[in-house]
């Protein structure tokens, strides 16, 4: 037998045993070896010699050994292929002599073991210099890859033979397989056995163990080999799936799998759980395997469902994918046997179960199962709606890859339905009543038919019976004599003839005289046979109906579970896991696409997320809005930009604000990379869709070319005679035109005296110059239109005038006094009477003053307050501007006025930064000094109007028109931005509008206006602050919105001190419209970001929640804390926060505010220092122990400390538990604490009752209370005031807050 290692060949060995018996040194080795395959029974000592000398791996680095293997390797396969080419003749000879066979068998032995070992030796010389150095092993072995190729191909072509008969009996020795399986186990050891480039020495290993599998009785051997490798490489799983597919079926061993899963089934829990048992590559394998060959795991499947009640929930997440591959691939479609459809049933019904699996890992994979069945098609209808409700469930989830895996089923549930889900349940629910009904009709009908009397056969031919004897004998029985004599001749002669017929000629007759006799024709007519043809009729429609009903109810079914998971999906837009919002993102499109009812309302909630800063979010938005909107479809460039504009013109379609400054963005993003960019242009212009066009000018120089190129076209169309038709179209224009427009640089080259040095500006201001008296005069009259859209139109315009105009004061005086005038004008003439009194001016229902109209009124009033506004911006920015250019030019020519001598002076005050700063104080002074005295002086046009506005403002149950009294009070506030004095004279008007004003959208602008007046004049406001958060309790949603924005906005940027008032925007964390919480939520994430902001807070938060006035439910109070506590992660802040809790425990006076207080400590991430300060803190707390609502929080919190505590602190815990047991159960004053216990034994008192007193708090040094001032992370928007308005048509664009309150809401 051959030898199992090379060293035991030099052995003295028993009879039939190979020896070695000279072994050749190193320096001979060369010489004797020889090339010659007739030789090689010779050279046997010369091969083992190498493995002698050679066997360890470092030789293989000296000079001259890599030579020698690899002619020895070279030689032995050149050996084992001359077998494999030479014995086939040999084999097949019938006239063998023993002697032969037994050289030949030496042979094949000898060569197979040499080359096998001489293998092995190799790979782990190549192994080795891979572990140690990368790249070393082509050092050692520069052809090892394809000579192992080499060696595993021979071995395949010998082994391939029917070598058998060479031995005895056929019985191959397991010596011989088991050298040759060695081999090739050694061989897939190598890590890099998995790798591509790796493929074909592991193919030639899988056909190598293949052919010994199926020729030499290895299943057995190579099963356990299997499980061995599996628990000791993990790389080894693809590799062994892929072996033991092909050994399966190209070999037709089907047995190996069942050897496989039943060593992988017999595996414990236990031993699964041991760290090194491989169950994850048991996991890849079963998945992988299941993939190849799904069809053969069927019969083991039995062996593996028991892991799923095992612990490994790698093991779980195997076995579910083998049902899943089984269920896509198998167990599908309608030609299923009853057996097949139990064994899918039953597969359903697990994948189900373990859709609510304890561990997250199984959920997600089950639920991507789950969507590669939908996918595939494979589902049956009966269950869509119940896997489609787990699914919805899943979304609730709190693993984040369960959410995502559950919103990717969602969404292949609506790619893949068989129901029309463009219908809402709304649009179902009628139908589905209506065919309802038809089917509960037509079964009353059948059911109210009376049942057709069924005739048996028997009873029909009972019946018939007697007169059909009759019939018959009468029909053969002769009637007259002659008959009767001709019978009996015939008769006479015929008796042979008679006696030679059978029955069957007698029955002939019978049937005949059956058929020709009159009988059937006096059967009464039954209409059974009609009866049951009309019955299978009706039951044929009835069955119809049933399957429509039930398509219709499965149809609500589903749309009902869409609309639900839109609803929730939409909800995770915003979170703070972007892979969920990434997953929530594709949805909408998902569902978008397939037209699926309320699909907007995702993708429109999605446009704000694209001023995320998460940059992956950004662009998954503006590429699903691409996608859905921006991918323009046609044979033409110009049907791609037709369909392009329709597209944005549909989005535009009651488009808010907000909308569209977030698809201005996304346009502006993707538009430069448009392929239809120029006809895109062209054809915007023509439809005049500046609405999106506007953003996208200010991006590029080229774009600005289009916009001047085309100037006179956009003013024909929409600044022309029809202007008044579409003030929108009018707005946007002037929007354009001012956003290609510097109008700082052309205006102040415009004044010097440059404008042909600028040829856009020049455009632009000729144009200005001509249409300047238009504007005005459109502007003018549409003071006396009731037009929704003249007010925004308005606000645009007054911004161009004093951008582009020189003398921007003088044009606005004059338009005020023509817009005054056709409004006095229009009374006089008896214009449209307004007929609720309350909405007179200057008079009562019975006077004779004439009336006016409240909107064109309210116009006149915004328009004051539009020019009072900009005139103010003007004076600050354009004409202090202006100064400082002034004065750069002059203190320019007195530089070069001045002598040297003087320039040393010069350089000392300009070096100390006096010269500067005293002239730009000079002229903010002066800039101040003209607000106050000559803005609202008496011979200046804007303070005749300032005492109209008091009046309106001052009288709201006269003047009670919604839209008058919003204008009137915007327009006090623009006057109120004038100056100091002005602001004080009227601030308290103001906020007894704020407060008294029954109109929400009153009071919704009075705070916006009271925002902008707070940045302008600090500290005018600052007394009126806790007005402010009084708006945060209204009773109208919409106001309570605008305060927390408005708030939120000022206390962001610092302009409000943060005190004790934002418990009032904590309330609104429990508010009921979900808009207000998540603002109110955004408002703390916002604070948190600030150091110690909320930490601070804290106590008097607590302190105003808690306080028995304000009658807070115990229940809303856990759920403020609750969140709030969430930003306190600081190990410090925590314990500071414990100290101050138990301190409040003194002045606390009711149970309710000691149960706050220690439902408070208990939402605290107590850690061990934590707990040390509550145990010294004892006292403040001790005597409330006896309460429930105190001891029952407290407790809670050593159970949280004692999760994953060490000893030691868990034995404190412990301590700690039993002494607030004690305390609760018997009472503090039967319970005498560790310390006066050791004073009792000092002082040696006796142990009389001692009643405790609650010492007062002392401290260790007096610490002065921290004013927290936060630095601000924004600058301030100095472009607007108070203008805008968000809950009226009447507002305007440049409030100093719009920009900050509009991206907050989003």
């Amino acid at each position: 037998p051959a030898p199992r290692l090379a060293s035991l060949l030099i052995l003295t060995g028993g009879i039939n045993q190979y020896v070695v018996q000279d072994v050749v040194s190193p320096k001979q080795l060369a010489s004797h070896l020889n090339r010659s395959c007739l030789g090689f029974l010779q050279q046997l000592s010369v091969l083992t010699s190498v493995f002698h000398t050679y066997r360890f791996q470092g030789s293989i680095e000296k000079p001259g050994t890599r030579v020698v293997k690899e002619d020895t390797l070279e030689l032995l396969i050149q050996v084992v292929s001359g077998l494999a080419v030479s014995l086939p003749s040999f084999l097949q000879s019938t006239s063998v002599l023993a002697a032969n066979r037994k050289e030949q068998l030496n042979a094949v032995k000898m060569s197979v073991f040499l080359l096998c070992k001489l293998t092995e030796t190799l790979e782990s010389c190549v192994c080795h210099l891979q572990g140690g150095k990368k790249g070393k092993a082509g050092e050692g072995l520069l052809q090892w890859d394809s000579e192992r190729e080499s060696v595993l191909q021979a071995l395949v072509q010998l082994l391939q033979l029917d070598i058998r008969s060479l031995w005895s009996l056929s019985l191959v020795e397991e010596e011989f397989v088991s050298c040759v399986t060695c081999c090739c186990y050694k061989l897939l050891e190598n890590p890099t056995i998995s790798h591509v480039k790796s493929k074909p020495t592991r193919d030639g290993i899988i056909h190598l163990l293949g052919v010994l599998i199926k020729k030499y009785n290895h299943l057995l051997g190579a099963s356990v080999k299997v499980i061995q490798l599996l628990q000791h490489f993990e790389q080894l799983s693809s590799v062994f799936a892929q072996a033991v597919s092909v050994w399966s079926t190209e070999y037709g061993v089907r047995a190996i799998i069942g050897e496989v899963i039943r060593e992988i089934g017999q595996k414990s829990s236990e031993e699964l759980a041991r760290e090194g048992s491989g169950v994850k590559s048991f996991a890849s394998f079963l998945s992988e395997l299941s993939g190849l060959v799904p069809e053969l795991m069927i019969p083991n499947i039995s062996v593996l469902i028991t892991h799923l009640e095992g612990e490994s929930h790698n093991m779980r997440v195997a076995v579910c994918e083998v049902l899943g591959e089984i269920l896509v691939r198998v167990l599908c479609g309608d030609g299923l046997d009853e057996s097949g459809k139990a064994d899918r049933d039953r597969f359903f019904d697990t994948l189900q179960e373990h859709l609510h699996d304890t561990h997250s890992h199984v959920r997600a994979r089950v639920l991507q199962v789950y969507t590669r069945i939908v996918n595939s098609k494979a589902l049956p209808l009966c269950r869509y709606s119940e896997v489609m409700e787990l699914a919805v469930g899943r979304l609730m989830d709190k693993s984040v890859n369960v959410v995502k895996s559950a919103i990717q089923l969602l969404a292949a549930f609506i790619a893949h339905n068989p129901y029309s889900c463009k219908l809402s349940s709304a649009d179902l629910k009628k139908p589905l009543e209506k065919e309802t009904a038809k089917l509960k009709m037509m079964k009353e009908r059948q059911e109210g038919e009376k049942p057709v009397a069924v005739i048996k056969a028997s009873e029909l031919w009972a019946a018939m019976e007697p007169e059909l004897l009759v019939t018959v004998r009468a029909e053969l029985e002769p009637t007259s004599e002659t008959e009767k004599q001709q019978q009996e001749g015939v008769e006479t002669g015929m008796v042979e003839e008679k006696e030679a017929e059978d029955d069957r000629a007698t029955a002939v007759q019978i049937a005949q005289l059956l058929r020709v006799n009159k009988y059937s024709q006096n059967l009464p007519p039954t209409p059974q046979k009609e009866k049951e043809a009309e019955k299978e009729g009706e039951d044929s429609e009835l069955k119809k109906q049933e399957m429509l009903v039930q398509y219709l109810r499965d149809t609500e079914t589903f749309a009902l579970l869409v609309e639900r998971a839109i609803s929730i999906i939409n909800t995770m837009l915003y979170l703070k896991t972007t892979s969920v919002v990434l997953e929530a993102v594709q949805f909408c499109v998902t569902v978008c696409e397939f037209s699926v009812a309320d699909s907007l309302s995702g993708v429109r909630k999605m446009l704000p997320l694209v001023w995320s800063a998460d940059a992956a979010i950004k662009d998954a938005v503006v590429q699903a809005y691409r996608r859905l909107y921006l991918n323009p479809q046609g044979d033409t460039t110009r049907v791609k930009a037709q369909t392009l504009v329709d597209s944005l013109s549909e989005l535009m379609v009651d488009a808010s604000l907000g909308t569209i400054q977030c698809l201005e963005e996304i346009v502006s993003y993707i538009f430069f990379i448009t392929l239809t960019k120029p006809a895109f242009t062209s054809f915007l212009f023509q439809k005049c869709l500046l609405l999106v066009h506007q953003r996208m000018c200010a991006f590029n120089r080229t774009e600005r070319e289009v916009v001047l190129s085309n100037l006179d076209t956009l003013c024909s169309v929409a600044l022309g005679e029809k202007v008044t038709e579409d003030f929108l179209l009018a707005r946007d224009t002037v929007i354009t035109i001012c956003s290609i427009t510097d109008h700082v640089r052309v205006r102040t080259c415009y004044k010097a005296g440059f404008v042909t040095a600028l040829p856009d500006g020049s455009r632009v201001l000729t144009f200005f110059i001509i249409s300047t008296y238009g504007l005005l005069f459109v502007l003018a009259s549409g003071v006396v239109m009731e037009d929704p859209h003249w007010q925004s139109f308005m606000e645009q315009a007054v911004r161009l005038l004093y951008f582009l105009a020189e003398s921007p004061d003088q044009l606005c005086s004059r338009l005020l006094q023509r817009s005054a005038r056709l409004l006095s004008d229009q009374i006089a003439e008896g214009g449209e009477v307004n007929k609720d009194a309350g909405q007179l001016q200057g008079g009562s229902q019975d006077s004779d003053e004439p009336m006016v109209n409240c909107v064109c009124l309210a116009q006149l009033l915004a328009l004051c307050g539009c020019v009072a506004f900009w005139q103010v911006s003007h004076l600050e920015r354009s004409v202090s501007t202006e100064l400082r250019r002034r004065r750069g030019e002059k203190e320019e020519r007195e530089e070069k006025e001045k002598g040297p001598s003087n320039k040393t002076k010069s350089a000392v005050e300009e070096e100390l930064g006096l010269i500067g700063a005293s002239a730009e104080d000079t002229e903010a002074e002066l800039i101040r000094k003209i607000c106050e005295t000559e803005l609202l002086a008496e011979e200046n046009l804007l303070s005749a109007f300032l005492p109209l506005l008091v009046k309106v403002c001052s009288s709201p149950g006269r003047y009670s028109h919604p839209q008058l009294t919003t204008a009137a009070c915007l327009a006090l506030s623009q006057y109120m931005m004038i100056s100091p004095s002005v602001c004080e004279d009227h601030i308290r008007l103001l906020f007894t509008v704020l407060e008294r004003s029954t109109l929400p959208v009153v009071r919704a602008n009075a705070i916006i206006a009271l925002g902008d007046l707070t940045v302008r004049f600090p500290n005018i406001l600052e007394p009126w602050t806790q007005n402010l958060y009084a708006r945060l309790s209204d009773e109208v949603p919409s106001v309570r919105q605008t305060a927390v924005t408005v708030l939120t906005q000022l206390v962001l940027k610092d302009v409000l001190k943060v005190k004790g008032q934002v418990s009032e925007v904590a309330v609104l964390l429990i508010d009921p419209q979900p808009h207000i919480t998540s603002l109110a939520l955004n408002f703390f994430n916002e604070l948190a970001t600030k150091d110690n902001a909320i930490y601070n807070l804290l106590p008097d938060i607590i302190s105003r929640l808690s306080d028995p006035d304000r009658g807070m439910s115990a229940e809303d109070f856990n759920t403020i804390m609750k969140q709030l506590f969430s930003y306190i992660t600081k190990e410090r802040q925590t314990e500071s926060l414990v100290e101050k809790l138990c301190q409040r425990f003194r002045t606390a006076k009711t149970e309710r505010q000691w149960c706050d207080l220690a439902v408070s400590l208990s939402l605290l991430s107590m850690c061990e220092r934590g707990l040390k300060r509550l145990q010294e803190c004892w006292e403040c707390y001790s005597d409330k122990l006896t309460e429930p609502g105190v001891y029952q929080p407290l407790l809670s919190i050593t159970a949280k400390l004692r999760r994953g505590a060490k000893p030691q602190l868990k034995a404190q815990v412990d301590e700690f538990e039993k002494r607030l047991t004690a305390v609760h159960t018997r009472g503090l004053e039967n319970v005498e604490s560790p310390e006066m216990e050791e004073e009792s034994q000092k002082g040696g008192e006796s142990s009389e009752k001692t009643v405790l007193h609650t010492p007062l708090p002392t401290r260790g040094r007096n610490r002065s209370k921290r004013v927290i001032t936060f630095s601000s992370d924004e600058e301030e928007d100095e472009e607007g005031g108070c203008s805008r308005l968000i809950h009226s048509p009447l507002y305007s664009q440049h409030n100093l807050l719009s920009k900050e309150i509009y991206v907050f809401c989003l």
